[in-house]
């Protein structure tokens, strides 16, 4: 019988030869490739509370109140009509007017949250608490440590200006103002706005879903062999999903992992299922030029593959899948992999998720040992950020090896030189991707 020319090939049988020569592109040039196939998720409303927290906004929050909701106490004290009080003049003459020392009699106390609407007659004084109403009429709160404290009638002690220790109404947020703009991360604090200002729900974008796919028939899981099992020689336990997820998982996304051996066709089945339940599917490995590539011969009507000129991670596949899905191939160096995720996925997530600010922040640090590069490309070198005398430094951790994980997992920047310098001095500076915050 002879072969079909769609007979799925054994295991670790070669399905093509080395690729033609690929399309080259400057690292600008693949992100922007990677973005344009990517748009913003459809929106919904969740509960603004804790489970929010990361989440990125779809529209505008507006103010349901003013903030305060009425002018109230920034002190425990005394509410009054500064007029009662003898006038001393600032030194200044354009200073405001100061209260005197005189005593009044306490007619009533305020605690926060006292319902009633009560208005201060000329001449008396009432004990007011930190974020209690202040009567109608009173137009000054004296803390309680400028007094004497008394409770049936009080002495101030010493002057304070008219209006001290009232915040005002609305003086923080004015009712129908924006509060939350679209694109913004939910942090703790604009969860706390939205809380204050009136909001128990909000609008988000739906969270990208990843499937990230680790791809090698020499890939052992952690914690499948048996005590006191070597690992069989050849290979590796694999970590490249774990590490991939995990970034994934810190840009917003909600991720699940497979991991499939070098078998193309149980690959190909996997990714072209048109009811593929994610928006972006995270490969690596398997995009370079061997002749055991299987995401490359799995997917070659879908992957548009390249030569991207950076260091590490030269080889890049990126494409759509028959169920929308866009398809990023990483390399299967776990260190070229975690920057190419950093450099191509991550932004593609974001913009996913909504987000306005699609990469991390770069810091303008001062190396502290010199840096050689490859003309040409654009290198990301692993770095530990200080900041002696609150100033960065960038110092440069382990050597550039793409199988280096210990050097990565030292660092916590990556620092960019650009693809036309080769040489960098101890002192020169250097732009640093920060990488010890996530966003989500």
């Amino acid at each position: 019988m002879s072969p079909s020319d769609d007979a799925t090939p054994a295991p670790g049988t070669p399905v093509q030869r080395l690729d033609a020569p690929r399309p080259t592109r400057t690292p600008a040039e693949h992100a922007a490739a990677v973005l344009a196939l990517g748009g913003s998720l459809p929106a919904e409303v969740i509960p603004a509370d804790v489970a929010a927290l990361g989440r990125i906004l779809s529209a505008d929050v507006t103010s349901l109140v003013d903030l305060p909701p009425w002018d109230n106490s920034a002190m425990d004290g005394y509410a009054l009509r500064h007029a009662d009080l003898t006038g001393v003049q600032g030194a200044d003459a354009h200073e405001p007017a100061m209260g005197g020392t005189g005593t009044l009699p306490v007619v009533d106390v305020v605690p926060a949250g006292d319902p009633r609407d009560l208005t201060l007659v000329p001449g008396v004084a009432v004990r007011i608490m930190t974020g209690a109403p202040v009567p109608s009429g009173a137009d000054t709160v004296v803390q309680v440590e400028r007094t004497d404290a008394g409770r049936d009638a009080v002495t101030v002690l010493e002057p304070v200006p008219a209006g001290a220790n009232i915040r005002r109404r609305g003086e923080d947020v004015a009712a129908g103002a924006t509060v939350l703009r679209a694109g913004e991360v939910l942090t703790a604090a604009r969860l706390g706005l939205a809380a204050a200002t009136g909001h128990a729900t909000l609008p988000v974008r739906r969270r990208p879903r990843v499937l990230v796919v680790s791809t090698g028939s020499e890939l052992v899981a952690p914690g499948s062999l048996a005590p006191g099992e070597p690992l069989p020689h050849g290979a590796i336990f694999e970590s490249n999903s774990v590490q991939l997820a995990a970034l994934a998982r810190a840009a917003g996304a909600e991720v699940a992992v497979r991991t499939v051996p070098d078998d193309v066709a149980a690959l190909r089945a996997l990714l072209t299922d048109p009811h593929l339940a994610a928006d972006v599917v995270v490969t690596s490995g398997g995009v370079s030029v061997g002749e055991f590539d299987v995401v490359r011969d799995a997917l070659a009507e879908h992957l548009e593959l390249v030569h991207v000129r950076m260091q590490p991670g030269r080889p890049q596949a990126v494409g759509t899948l028959p169920s929308g899905a866009v398809v990023v191939g990483l390399p299967g160096n776990p260190v070229s992999s975690y920057v190419s995720f950093e450099v191509f996925v991550r932004p593609l997530l974001r913009r996913l998720a909504g987000a306005t600010t699609l990469t991390r922040r770069r810091v303008r640090a001062t190396l502290t040992a010199p840096l050689t590069s490859p003309a040409g490309k654009e290198q990301y070198v692993r770095v530990a950020l200080t900041w002696p005398d609150g100033l960065p430094e960038a110092t440069p951790v382990g050597g550039r090896g793409s199988h280096l994980l210990g050097a990565l997992a030292a660092s916590d920047g990556l620092a960019v030189v650009p693809a036309d310098v080769t040489d960098l001095a101890a002192g020169s500076m250097v732009d640093v991707l920060d990488l010890r915050e996530d966003e989500a």
